[in-house]
């Protein structure tokens, strides 16, 4: 196991790489924790590296000391992070509050010593949490656990950023993308964001993949959104309504009836 720096694991310093925006699995498992007990950290890391010795696992470990570090300097690509409730700054809750807004797919362990913080945590969708001070067994199971359900399912993504922050968004998660001025409007999980990037790069990128067509020179949309079709209209499940035009109407509706077609 080594312990990593945002600086040293950026970009081809990573193990996990995005290619064309989806990821590579090389068997690192990127490890975050958060907390300002030097301590607990010192222990904890010792309890990773003796399950990533016994599993033949290997870990990156980032350690932060507040929940602002660790947003500061977030990256989509952690699998896992071990979350201090209580800290001095920015505590726990609020961290993960902010992370879930960016990210709906890494692994969050709340760690608390106060019994009373245990079931706020799952409002952030916490795979569990442990009790202060971890025992080395309990952290096996925790982690044997996680391993079994999540290891082998991860889902492809992207990555961006914008104004706003950095985020990760699943593609079976993007209803669709729409033009705005010179850039791009992304729909995702209730929120919608712009991407620096033209239509023409976005299409390449989204239409390159099953599921996901063009139906205007200004909208591509996931088909497994779409609800029904309406004249020159797209009406999907969260919805919206998005325009067909005219001269790309006959490709688009062979490759929906094509998708639609795969379900019967």
């Amino acid at each position: 196991m080594s312990e990593c720096t945002a600086q040293e694991c950026d970009g081809s310093g990573w193990k996990d790489r995005l290619i064309n925006g989806s990821r590579e699995i090389t068997g690192v498992f990127k490890i975050g924790i958060c907390d300002d007990e030097a301590a607990f950290i010192r222990v904890l890391k010792e309890n990773l590296e003796q399950y990533a010795q016994e599993t033949g696992r290997e870990f990156c470990c980032f350690v932060y000391h507040d929940g602002s570090e660790l947003l500061k300097q977030y990256n989509a690509e952690y699998d896992l992070i071990f979350m201090d409730i209580k800290m001095e700054q920015l505590n726990g809750l609020k961290t993960a509050e902010e992370i879930r807004r960016i990210d709906s797919t890494v692994g969050i362990v709340f760690l608390t010593s106060l019994k009373q913080y245990v079931w706020k945590g799952y409002e952030y969708n916490a795979v569990n949490y442990l009790l202060k001070p971890v025992k080395y067994g309990v952290l096996k199971m925790e982690l044997d656990r996680w391993f079994s359900r999540y290891q082998g399912k991860d889902e492809p993504y992207f990555c961006f950023s914008n104004d706003q922050g950095r985020y990760k968004v699943l593609y079976k998660n993007l209803s669709y993308a729409e033009t705005n001025k010179r850039n791009v409007m992304l729909h995702f999980e209730g929120q919608k964001q712009v991407i620096y990037k033209n239509m023409k790069e976005i299409a390449s990128l989204l239409c390159s993949r099953q599921g996901f067509a063009q139906c205007h020179q200004s909208f591509v949309v996931n088909l497994s959104y779409v609800k029904d079709v309406k004249g020159l209209d797209l009406i999907l499940t969260t919805g919206a309504c998005i325009p067909i035009s005219q001269p790309k109407r006959k490709e688009f509706m062979i490759k929906l009836t094509d998708y639609w077609g795969g379900f019967l």
